[in-house]
């Protein structure tokens, strides 16, 4: 039996000293076996499943999966405490120091007007933290293991600040009409066909900033839209007998534009 002090409630120093246990002799095998490529993907599902619960709205959801970000942080951290390389102290410290630095308007003397300005310098704070001499080395510096969408979202960001945009929504709607005309051209030549979408989605994620719109969450929202109207699809075909496997194209279709006609009945984007 492991010497452990039981209590009515735990701390974050608590929690430290339970990851330690599981992954010292004694403890749990599995534990001890992770690595940092191992629980990598655990990570981004923790992350991911937060969104959920602030998608919710739900306190007492929010904080169990909150919960579960800071074990993994925890977790990350103790594997690098027993290579003897940082533990959890040393990434609030760094965390504490960033914070500071890039906060001169409360920490320092420097004085600023509006949120705007708290932006400006906070850019331009992370730039020398970073050692970012050129706008192409912020282009470079976004992660590449960030959603496709919201890198490229971010990416086009950091391509504004160094004047490098559209005047409007109107030239990114252009461009991705452009796009779309290049990737039929390439596909009715059998010829770089990826390359061409991965320019309509990026044209994409342009047209999208523009009307200030998450593209991740427009992308989300038409692929719920799909499985609801999926379903109906799948509901009238039944209601006539018909397993959708058996049927043409062509009945497929009369019944999608059924379904879209009952959503906009029921007030649904058509």
């Amino acid at each position: 039996m492991i010497d452990f002090q039981r209590k009515d409630h735990y701390g974050l120093q608590d929690l430290e000293e339970i990851v330690a246990i599981l992954r010292a002799p004694g403890g749990c095998p599995w534990d001890r076996e992770q690595t940092h490529e191992s629980l990598r993907r655990g990570l981004i599902e923790e992350s991911c499943e937060v969104i959920e619960a602030i998608n919710e709205q739900s306190p007492e959801h929010l904080k169990e999966e909150l919960g579960d970000v800071l074990l993994q942080v925890v977790f990350h951290a103790g594997i690098e405490k027993d290579a003897g390389r940082f533990d959890l102290d040393d990434v609030a410290d760094g965390i504490c120091k960033k914070l500071i630095f890039r906060h001169p308007h409360v920490f320092g003397d420097v004085s600023v007007h509006d949120s705007a300005e708290v932006l400006i310098n906070w850019d331009q704070l992370k730039r020398e933290e970073k050692h970012q001499e050129t706008y192409t080395d912020t282009l470079t510096s976004v992660a590449k293991s960030l959603p496709a969408l919201w890198r490229a979202e971010k990416v086009q960001k950091k391509a504004k600040k160094a004047g490098f945009d559209w005047d409007d929504a109107a030239g990114a709607v252009d461009k991705l009409s452009e796009e779309l005309g290049e990737l039929k051209q390439a596909l009715a030549e059998h010829s770089n066909v990826e390359e061409e979408l991965g320019d309509l989605l990026f044209a994409a994620v342009n047209v999208s900033r523009f009307v200030e719109a998450d593209p991740e969450e427009c992308l989300n929202a038409a692929t719920e839209k799909f499985i609801s109207r999926f379903a109906r699809v799948e509901a009238l075909a039944r209601a006539q007998g018909k397993d959708m496997q058996e049927m043409t194209l062509a009945e497929l279709d009369k019944l999608w534009d059924q379904a879209k006609h009952m959503d906009g009945l029921n007030g649904n984007m058509p």
